[in-house]
């Protein structure tokens, strides 16, 4: 199954809709996509697995892989290092992002196939579905719901299913 999200902030599974945030730099050809860009990259995005704080919530209903979030899990930004966009554990010497989280952003995390096949230094890390910030503010170029429509879609989801996100319709220009 494809989930679709489309440039203007709406996701949609079979039928339904819901707002998302996206990147503060908006929607960016996942081809020219670059790290810290603060764009969502364009493109089709395997669901490779699920996150989630174990000391908080439990665990969202899927049949994706979910594993319980670490306080020293953390994911590597540095493009220089052998880790790019791949998970770590902290205290890491390269440039990373902590996954442990004081706000509920990464309460839940979806880790999604983008850069990661092999991932290619300076394309962009760390591009996951997860928790929107109150109001829907930009992400660093994620995918963001609200907890309950996050936790909707993953119930809706398993193996072998992607995130579709796709540029803005050029008719609308």
């Amino acid at each position: 199954m494809d989930i679709h999200v489309a440039a203007d902030g709406t996701l949609r599974i079979g039928a339904d809709q819901m707002q998302c945030a996206l990147g503060r730099s908006g929607i960016r050809d996942g081809t020219l996509k670059s790290e810290g860009d603060g764009a969502t990259p364009t493109g089709c995005f395997a669901l490779r697995r699920a996150l989630y704080r174990a000391d908080r919530l439990a665990p969202p209903e899927t049949a994706l892989d979910m594993q319980p979030i670490n306080p020293n899990d953390g994911w590597c930004d540095d493009p220089g290092d052998a880790a790019y966009n791949q998970p770590v554990t902290l205290p890491y010497a390269a440039s990373t992002e902590s996954l442990w989280r004081t706000d509920a952003v990464y309460d839940v995390i979806v880790i999604l196939g983008h850069n990661d096949d092999p991932p290619v230094p300076g394309r962009g890390s760390a591009i996951f579905m997860h928790v929107a910030r109150p109001g829907y503010t930009p992400t660093e170029g994620c995918v963001a719901l609200t907890m309950p429509d996050l936790q909707a879609v993953l119930a809706r989801c398993g193996p072998g299913d992607r995130l579709c996100i796709s540029a803005p319709d050029e008719s609308q220009k």
